[in-house]
């Protein structure tokens, strides 16, 4: 089985940023995606609005030097989620896990970029409440193949 996700496409807003209960650093943006096919009626290209979810050091990079309009080029997973909410109606989130996000173009001229971290923000580490709480001696290691999908119970896009 595959599930690889490759997209070019500009920012449609600063991206969001912030961490999870366990002190992980997380960032949500989405992009928009031009369509390669123009509208019969119109003929005008059509848009796709894409959800895209990174982690960690990925999520430092897009916090500190990616902001609205910005082409960049993605690489991920699909990721479909659901959930119920709290009227109890199921609901679903598709977005992209980015594994891999570059910038391919560089600011506009006489544009600099201020990192979104807020002056009380932590920054990359986690939170000092997150270092001071020790491990569990009987913990299990989780799963291999969930390491990958640390804090998954968290939902950036909520």
């Amino acid at each position: 089985m595959l599930n690889r996700v490759i997209l070019i496409g500009r920012l449609v807003r600063d991206p969001d940023c912030s961490y999870t209960s366990s002190g992980i650093h997380v960032g949500k943006l989405r992009i928009a995606v031009d369509r390669r096919t123009r509208n019969q009626e119109t003929n005008e290209r059509e848009t796709d609005f894409i959800d895209i979810v990174v982690w960690r050091q990925t999520a430092d990079f897009v916090r500190d030097y990616v902001r609205k309009g910005r082409l960049v080029a993605v690489e991920g997973r699909l990721q479909v989620r659901s959930w119920t909410a709290q009227d109890g109606t199921k609901r679903w989130a598709t977005e992209v896990v980015a594994d891999n996000l570059q910038a391919l173009d560089k600011p506009r001229e006489g544009e600099e970029i201020q990192p979104l971290t807020p002056p009380d923000d932590p920054g990359p580490e986690p939170p000092a409440y997150v270092q001071a709480q020790p491990k569990p001696q009987n913990a299990a290691a989780p799963p291999a193949d969930r390491a990958q999908i640390e804090g998954d119970e968290y939902d950036p896009f909520e």
